[in-house]
C-alpha cells in the first residue's frame, strides 16, 4: 500500500492489480474446483525410495565392516619393537661392527686321536 511522493493515495499500478485479482477471484466458482478426494498411498516418487532403500542398505553395510574391524582381534603375537636391541654386556673387541656382537672365534685346532665309545661294541 505505497503511495506516491505526494501521499494522495494508491498508485495506478496497484489500483489496477487490484481490480484484475477481484476479477479472477470472481471468476472461479465450485465447477472449476476438482472434487475433494483422500491423499493416494502413492504420494513418494519411486526414485526417492529407492535413494532411502540404498542409503540405509550402505548405513548398514559400513557398521557390519566396524563390527568385523573391532571384533577381530589383534595378532596372535606381540608385536616387535621398532628397532633391534643392543646387547648391555660390554663392548666387543672383535666382531661384527653393524651389529655389535662378537663373532665366533674358533678354537685352536689339536690332534685328538679317537677312542672308541664305551657303549658302542668293539670289532
Amino acid at each position: 500500500m505505497s503511495t506516491s511522493g505526494t501521499g494522495t493515495g494508491p498508485a495506478p499500478v496497484e489500483e489496477r492489480l487490484r481490480a484484475a485479482l477481484a476479477a479472477r477471484a470472481l471468476s472461479v466458482g465450485p465447477a472449476d474446483l476438482r472434487p475433494l478426494r483422500p491423499p493416494s498411498a502413492t504420494g513418494r516418487p519411486r526414485p526417492a525410495v529407492l535413494r532411502r532403500t540404498a542409503v540405509g542398505l550402505l548405513a548398514l553395510a559400513a557398521a557390519a565392516a566396524l563390527v568385523f574391524l573391532a571384533v577381530r582381534g589383534g595378532p596372535d603375537r606381540p608385536a616387535e619393537p621398532a628397532h633391534r636391541p643392543r646387547p648391555t654386556t660390554g663392548t666387543p673387541t672383535t666382531g661384527n661392527p653393524t651389529t655389535g656382537s662378537p663373532s665366533p672365534v674358533p678354537s685352536p685346532a689339536r690332534p685328538t686321536t679317537s677312542r672308541p665309545s664305551p657303549s658302542v661294541p668293539g670289532p
